[in-house]
């Protein structure tokens, strides 16, 4: 029989353990609070009140641990990162920045794929050519169907005229009433109304202001580019894709409402993610890592604290047709 100076010493080393998880946690839990107000200053977020801070701290713990429980597994090919958004739940987060209508990804009729016989070289990076303008910011606006196409007009445009400049976003969301403005749209809706408006203005003459608003016709009237039109890239085929990214910017619809990609900081992003088209974004390259793996360089329009710095590396050349996240599935490019 178990003595009684055994008891107690088991007794005292059980009680022992509890404290020192409860000091673990009390010692945690205010360097995580100091956490959030850091990450407060640092993006400028303020709140209602004690009632709301409250609650986005929750969310920013939660999301914290997401992350680093992501980036301690060390079989990941890409890291995650406490940005901006961490203090927003998934779905809020896709209700701000993912907003598309996936059933009128495509018009009806297909059209010509103009790079069907090229050759594509084995790797491709636009910005170092001066063919892409820096990365914007959609902010709460999700709007990211303007932004992928100002990107590939802005890029088929300096590939033609030699002159880059960056173009309006903010007349596509207030005079393209074919879409739906800071609640999606739809790329072909956008390069056709481009065409019948004979192009597009810049963004300097006609600034982005993150909010819908009454179409100013005099300063879209001052085109600085115009397009012919649009083509199709062969649906499915990641194959076509690399040749059409090859000779220009890309505009591409992808899922990338899962909390991996809010969170994306760098790698080569693989998923998890679905098929559920619901953002736009610009394939502006492609590459090979230094260990053989195959990625597409894709230009989001969340600000240059997202990614790295702004783009994401997604994996090519996987065994789905659709490539990941449905990123083959209905790519567009305008023609000039």
């Amino acid at each position: 029989m178990a003595s009684t100076y055994q008891i107690f010493y088991v007794a005292l080393s059980v009680l022992g353990v509890w404290a020192s998880h409860a000091m673990s946690r009390t010692l945690l839990e205010p360097s995580m609070l100091e956490w959030h107000e850091q990450w407060m200053v640092r993006h400028g977020r303020a709140y209602t009140d004690a009632i709301e801070k409250e609650r986005r701290f929750k969310i920013f713990k939660d999301n914290v641990k997401f992350i680093e429980s992501f980036n301690n597994d060390g079989n990941q090919s890409y890291r995650l990162s406490v940005n901006e958004f961490a203090d927003q739940t998934n779905e809020e987060f896709r209700a701000a920045h993912n907003s598309f209508r996936p059933a009128k990804a495509r018009a009806s009729a297909a059209t010509p794929f103009m790079y069907e016989n090229v050759t594509a070289p084995s790797n491709m990076d636009w910005r170092k050519k001066g063919v892409v303008t820096p990365v914007k910011d959609q902010r709460d606006c999700a709007c990211c169907w303007a932004f992928s196409t100002v990107a590939a007009i802005e890029g088929i445009t300096k590939l033609k005229t030699g002159k880059l400049h960056s173009l309006s976003v903010q007349e596509l969301v207030d005079c393209n009433t074919e879409n739906y403005g800071c609640n999606g749209g739809y790329l072909h809706i956008a390069f056709n109304f481009i065409k019948r408006n004979r192009g597009l203005t810049a963004e300097t003459n006609y600034p982005y202001k993150g909010v819908k608003g009454s179409c100013n016709t005099k300063k879209a009237s001052n085109l600085a580019a115009k397009i012919n039109g649009y083509e199709d890239v062969p649906p499915n085929s990641e194959k076509a894709l690399l040749k059409a990214v090859a000779n220009q910017p890309v505009s591409v619809y992808v899922e990338g409402s899962g909390s991996a990609f809010q969170f994306y900081s760098g790698g080569v992003f693989t998923g998890p993610c679905r098929t559920d088209l619901d953002h736009v974004v610009t394939a502006v390259g492609y590459g090979t890592t230094d260990d053989g793996t195959k990625y597409w360089l894709v230009k989001n329009s969340w600000g240059t604290n997202w990614g790295e710095g702004g783009y994401m590396r997604m994996k090519r050349d996987v065994d789905a047709k659709e490539g990941v996240c449905g990123i083959a599935m209905f790519p567009s490019y305008p023609t000039a």
